[in-house]
């Protein structure tokens, strides 16, 4: 299985925990967005017709979209499940998974950072505004959803005793945050996960800092 990647893309970064989790080696191919080889004609004719990362190719099954990426490991490699089978609770995941992956990453991506200032020609100070107004809302949504989760099934993870896609989501998300210096502190519950999951020897291994491609 072979994995394309960029160590600082949070949406890679959901995947490669998931990998690690299920305990699933790949060769690492390093796609650098910053620099737009993602949009190379043989990387989008080839293997992510989105022109994004992360891809997955298994023989002559390729598949992008982080998400539908860990659905199809979860299914192909039922082992560390991830979504859970229990209806009320897989929707809980999903719904939370579903705050990070589609009200704050899409609209605090690169593509859009750089559409802002590449563009409409915003300043660094207005892009620096936008992006914490919608870590803003959004992690104020999923500090209000774990909180409700820590009531119902307690547990050190986001839903629980285990981690889920939720968590996969999360952790990304953070250090995203933290790295733009975004106050997340004011997220206890956020925070609390956050903390315990970086703990964990698969999460380490996704560490940006960890991916062949790392550059500071």
């Amino acid at each position: 299985m072979d994995l394309y990647s960029f160590f600082n893309s949070s949406t890679s970064y959901r995947v490669r925990i998931a990998l690690a989790l299920k305990g699933l080696d790949t060769v690492y191919h390093g796609v650098n967005i910053r620099v737009g080889e993602h949009r190379d004609a043989d990387y989008v004719g080839g293997i992510n017709p989105s022109a994004s990362v992360p891809a997955i190719v298994d023989g002559d099954f390729h598949l992008g979209q982080s998400l539908a990426i860990i659905d199809w490991l979860d299914v192909t490699h039922p082992e560390t499940r991830l979504i859970p089978s229990e209806p009320a609770l897989r929707a809980r995941v999903l719904e939370f998974a579903n705050l990070i992956a589609c009200d704050i990453h899409p609209v605090n991506n690169l593509r859009v950072l750089k559409y802002l200032t590449d563009v409409l020609k915003v300043t660094p100070e207005q892009k620096d505004a936008w992006y914490k107004h919608w870590i803003s809302e959004g992690l104020g949504a999923a500090e209000r959803l774990l909180e409700q989760a820590a009531v119902r099934e307690g547990g050190p993870w986001c839903f629980g005793a285990a981690p889920t896609l939720a968590d996969l989501c999360l952790v990304p998300q953070i250090a995203n945050a933290q790295r733009m210096g975004c106050d997340v502190n004011v997220y206890p519950r956020v925070m609390a996960v956050y903390r315990h999951a970086v703990e964990h020897p698969a999460f380490v291994k996704a560490e940006p800092k960890n991916q062949p491609d790392f550059s500071a």
